[in-house]
């Protein structure tokens, strides 16, 4: 853990930690919503990938798909993704849950995405 301190001009210490050691330290304490973040990024790093950004993990810890809070993320409408040969109601299903995208199809995603492969499937 790297952890920084400042010292403000009325003499009060602060201390500064990266965002992966604050929620590591929430999660010790038993802050549900960090433990769930630490997964994700342990996650993560088990697979040698970035971690998600925290928008897309808040994302699917408040209940959207991985899909759909990428989306969201890379500002993209359902159209727009269209665009990379997956039609709008078939990315709606994949979305929303009801339906398991192929290898290919979530390659094709990932790519329209511009995320790695992992994130997506």
């Amino acid at each position: 853990m790297t952890v920084q301190t400042l010292k403000t001009e009325s003499g009060e210490e602060l201390v500064v930690l990266s965002r992966r050691d604050y929620d590591a330290l929430l999660a010790r304490l038993g802050e549900e919503e960090a433990e769930d973040r630490m997964t994700l990024i342990l996650a993560a790093e088990a697979r040698a990938e970035a971690p998600l950004p925290e928008t897309v993990s808040t994302a699917i810890l408040n209940g959207d798909g991985l899909l759909k809070a990428l989306r969201a993320w890379r500002g993209m409408t359902q159209v727009q993704i269209d665009a990379a040969g997956i039609g709008q109601g078939y990315l709606s299903e994949l979305e929303g849950r009801a339906k398991t995208g192929s290898p290919d199809t979530l390659a094709k995603l990932a790519q329209a995405l511009d995320v790695p492969p992992g994130w997506v499937g």
